[in-house]
């Protein structure tokens, strides 16, 4: 049997609002804007997606999963982050090359930095 990775569901206070944000952070398009089921995805047959689903409990702990993403530039990207509303997030990470980020609802991402090469083989 094969699986085939479908999406990532996030609960959200506000699953419309959120799910606008992450369509903007990422730059991906709207495939479902029902408030119940707010789904995006890279482009619309690409798979997998982001599904944000409202739930009556916020947000309460760090999360035990959550999104890396690699840029070319990490510095414009954490910088046009924040100006679309993340928050520079502390879980205890200390000094390191990638850069932890809250969404608006405070759910942590990580803007890793440059891919180190590998030594040929």
């Amino acid at each position: 049997m094969a699986l085939i990775w479908e999406q990532i569901v996030i609960d959200a206070d506000d699953a419309v609002a959120l799910g606008e944000w992450w369509s903007k952070a990422l730059g991906w398009v709207v495939v479902n804007d029902a408030a119940e089921e707010y789904e995006i995805r890279a482009a619309p047959a690409v798979l997998p997606g982001l599904l944000f689903t409202p739930v009556p409990e916020g947000k309460r702990v760090k999360n035990r999963l959550h999104l890396d993403f690699r840029p070319q530039d990490q510095r414009a990207e954490v910088d046009r982050l924040i100006a679309l509303g993340a928050r520079p997030a502390d879980v205890g990470q200390g000094e390191e090359s990638w850069v932890v980020l809250s969404d608006p609802e405070g759910d942590e991402f990580c803007v890793l930095g440059e891919r180190r090469r590998s030594p040929s083989v």
